[in-house]
């Protein structure tokens, strides 16, 4: 068979970075081939499939080498589906792609609406996308792409987000893809499970098997360092509530995990609880009875270290030691003390090489650590995670386990929403799992 991807010799280095992505990778696929590319955090997985869809761009200043060869038309689902969604409404995102392939408008609405049912999406096709779970908008990026009917499948973290449901509803998608005779490339940290949904596995890079200690006995936690007494929440232009009569205390030296399906209100009550939404109904107060949300940003940050669902939404410099200085020099530490501890926390994360890298060049996994360390860099007493093992190789998630678990055992208290169960064994000691916007 001949080969539909072609990259001999092949590197990518970013714009304005020393260290070159991937360098001198040798890979052929096949037609109708499915292979999944394994490594480590950094390694250069999703730059590969940004190279084979043609998403990068020399003109910014970024440098290739080698040779990429591609036969076919390739669709992508990134690593952050919301990157990929442009349209209001989520029928009229999937049938943006039909539209600029000029596809005869009889056919757009029909294959829409069997991509949408294709991938379990819950909604009519003109719910808001600004509505949508990071779940929910993963399922959209797949009907999207499965909608256009690509002669190639490139695939980044495509299960990260989602529930179990929807974790087998995307894998059995894949499964369906590959009888269909379509070529797959596939990237995963979870090995095992992604084996077999391909033919092949290509290693970037040597993966390393870390063991998570157990967890030390502690003390009991103390008091309550954020609470929520009926609380509600509505997003404009959806209907009903995304949250509804929500009482929840969390405390000192405790770590509480928000659990259920997408779009259940996980990432919404994450906010809540961070002071970052106002609640429409009801209310959420710190340890002295204040309403979060009413605070100004330079006391609500000493109080509270979050990290959002997607880690680009909160950078704010073009360097990563730069972004760990913003929260300290916040609240008053002088230059050196703030210098010192975005090193400290760099080394920590295992991201001291990339001091100088801007963070929206950084891999996904990269993101979340450097998230991670903003949450932390204040060293506040309440710290409120959105999927926050998101994109990790077995070291990196083991030592941010560690992290957090040493977090939570210093007495700050923790919240994290995710569908992770390995990470709610090893750290939670409480879950409040959501359904419909409640607590079940």
């Amino acid at each position: 068979m001949a080969d539909v991807v072609d990259l001999r010799g092949w590197g990518w280095r970013h714009p304005g970075r020393a260290a070159w992505a991937v360098r001198g990778l040798d890979l052929r696929v096949e037609r109708s081939e499915s292979v999944l590319l394994a490594g480590p955090s950094g390694s250069g997985k999703s730059t590969v499939l940004l190279g084979i869809a043609g998403l990068l761009d020399r003109s910014g200043g970024g440098e290739s080498e080698g040779a990429l060869r591609v036969d076919g038309a390739a669709g992508i689902v990134f690593q952050d589906p919301e990157t990929q969604l442009v349209m209001a409404r989520a029928g009229n995102d999937v049938a943006f792609g039909l539209e600029n392939r000029c596809v005869p408008t009889a056919e757009i609405w029909p294959r829409v609406h069997e991509a949408l049912s294709g991938v379990g999406f819950p909604y009519p096709d003109d719910h808001p996308t600004s509505a949508l779970s990071g779940g929910e908008k993963q399922r959209l990026a797949f009907a999207g792409v499965f909608a256009l009917g690509a002669d190639i499948l490139l695939l980044d973290e495509p299960t990260a987000n989602l529930d179990d449901d929807g974790a087998r509803l995307v894998r059995s998608l894949i499964r369906q893809a590959r009888e269909r005779g379509s070529t797959i490339v596939l990237v995963d940290h979870d090995v095992d499970a992604a084996r077999p949904l391909v033919d092949r596995v290509v290693p970037l890079a040597p993966i390393p098997d870390v063991a998570i200690p157990e967890p030390a006995t502690r003390p009991l936690p103390g008091a309550a360092l954020v609470t929520a007494r009926d609380a509600a929440f509505g997003y404009p232009g959806a209907e009903g509530l995304a949250l509804d009569g929500i009482d929840i205390e969390v405390r000192a030296g405790e770590a509480l995990a928000l659990t259920g399906r997408n779009g259940s209100g996980k990432s919404t009550l994450a906010l809540l609880l961070a002071g970052l939404l106002r609640p429409a109904r009801g209310n959420v107060t710190g340890a002295d009875g204040a309403a979060l949300a009413r605070l100004p940003a330079s006391t609500l940050v000493r109080r509270v270290g979050t990290v959002f669902q997607d880690p680009e939404h909160q950078f704010v410099r073009g360097r990563a030691d730069d972004e760990l200085m913003v929260g300290p020099l916040r609240i008053g530490a002088t230059p050196d003390a703030a210098r010192a501890r975005a090193a400290e926390l760099l080394e920590r994360l295992r991201l001291a090489p990339l001091a100088a890298a801007n963070p929206f060049t950084l891999s996904g996994g990269e993101q979340r650590r450097l998230s991670v360390a903003t949450a932390l860099a204040t060293d506040p007493p309440l710290l409120v995670f959105d999927e926050p093992t998101f994109g990790q190789d077995r070291v990196t998630y083991a030592e941010l386990v560690v992290l957090l678990r040493a977090a939570r055992d210093a007495g700050r208290g923790i919240v994290v929403a995710t569908h992770d169960r390995a990470l709610i064994r090893a750290l939670a000691d409480r879950e409040v799992r959501l359904e419909a916007g409640r607590a079940a």
